[in-house]
This record gives C-alpha cells, sequence and structure tokens, in this order.
C-alpha cells in the first residue's frame, strides 16, 4: 500500500466564540502505487484542505497518513520537508514558476534542493518528455499558458515521486490546450506507472483515472 489514510480529521478554529470548523471528518483513503485516483467535489468540500494534507503541507487534527510505510504526521518539519522534497511532485493550476528563472532552470529547482549531482541533465530529461526542450532557455512571461503547465508537469516529474499530486491541471487553460496538457499528463503517468491522486471538478477528466471517488461532508465515498 503506497498511501494508507485513516480516519482523518481536520478542524480549523472557529471565529469568535464560534466553534470549530470541521472540513475532514474520518476521512478513508487507501491507494496502490501505480493506481490513478480522481477526487471530485464542489467548491468548499475539503479538496484544497485534504491536497496540502498529502502533499505534506499541513497538518491533520488526528487521524494517520502513511505513505510510503511513514507517518506523515509524526516527522518533525524538517524531516517532513526533506521527505515531501524526494517523494511528492505537485502540479498546480496556476503553475507557480519562479518567473525570474528560465524553463530548465525551474524544473533543476527541485533537483538542486535535492543536492542531486546531474540536475541540469535530468531537467533537460524531462522537458524533453513534455515536449519543451526546444524552449529551456525561455523565461515563463515567454511561454504560453500551455507552455507553462507543460514547465510545471517536468517540474513535477523529475525527482521521480512516489506520489504525483494533480490540482485542476488543466483548471487555468483554455479547452483544447487543457485537453491538450491533459492527454500529456495521463501518457507521461501511463508510460512510468507513476502513482497520481488528481484533484478536480472536472468529470471528465475525473473518469480518465482507475478510480473515481467524491469528497462530500468531509468524506470520500
Amino acid at each position: 500500500m503506497l498511501l494508507d489514510i485513516d480516519n482523518l480529521f481536520k478542524s480549523f478554529p472557529g471565529v469568535g466564540n464560534t466553534p470549530p470548523v470541521e472540513v475532514l471528518k474520518g476521512l478513508e483513503l487507501k491507494v496502490e502505487e501505480g493506481e490513478t485516483t480522481a477526487i471530485i467535489g464542489q467548491s468548499g468540500s475539503g479538496k484544497s484542505t485534504l491536497l496540502s494534507l498529502l502533499a505534506g503541507l499541513d497538518l491533520p487534527t488526528s487521524g494517520t497518513l502513511k505513505l510510503k510505510e511513514r507517518h506523515l504526521n509524526s516527522m518533525s518539519e524538517e524531516e517532513l520537508t526533506q521527505f515531501r522534497a524526494e517523494n511528492i511532485g505537485i502540479v498546480f493550476q496556476q503553475f507557480h514558476l519562479m518567473n525570474h528563472l528560465n524553463a530548465l532552470e525551474n524544473v533543476s529547482l527541485p533537483l538542486e534542493m535535492n543536492q542531486q549531482q546531474d540536475a541540469s541533465e535530468l531537467a533537460e530529461k524531462a522537458l524533453e518528455q513534455v515536449g519543451l526542450s526546444p524552449r529551456k532557455d525561455h523565461f515563463p512571461h515567454q511561454l504560453s499558458g500551455g507552455e507553462c503547465q507543460r514547465v510545471a508537469i517536468a517540474r513535477a516529474i523529475v525527482i521521480r515521486p512516489a506520489l504525483l499530486l494533480a490540482d485542476e491541471p488543466s483548471g487555468n487553460l483554455d479547452h483544447d490546450t487543457g485537453e491538450q496538457v491533459a492527454d500529456l499528463l495521463f501518457d507521461l503517468v501511463g508510460r512510468t506507472g507513476m502513482t497520481m491522486i488528481l484533484v478536480t471538478h472536472n468529470s471528465e477528466l475525473a473518469q480518465r483515472c482507475s478510480k473515481q471517488l467524491t469528497l462530500s461532508q468531509g468524506r470520500l465515498q
């Protein structure tokens, strides 16, 4: 079992005298290596909260979250940062590229943070996988939205993550470009056997995953 979430709760403090707001309520999720899982939910259902927990960017109020048999919620901040850098790749809706770095440098960044010796070479291979080798010296403002998302995908896969998280990966693109990016993402995942969790409100995109779950009332169904 690659990912094992058991009885997960996440609440946030209320405002003033109001009680805490429970967003996730006893959530359960098990993901095998190589699986693709779509999590669908309406705005405000807790998708972003769950994604932050999966990415190790936030900690649950209670319950267990295990990735590769490691308890994320019992790690120190330093351990969690290192574990995340080595095992979790994230594709955001808004790209989150560094504007002062070119495409190759953006993709190299996670490797350099891990002090990888051949960072540039591996980054160039990742750009080649997403069809952007000729644009490696271009900066984000010189790239289209679709190209920026390809760079973001290359950055997420360059570490060969145990878990790839995709947050509305085509949500910030026009329909045709979004379809092309989705095709690329699923092709890469299929060819490499990566484990992916896709968070989306797009039911058509969700159907491309091997498993579809709906987040509602703080639980997955």
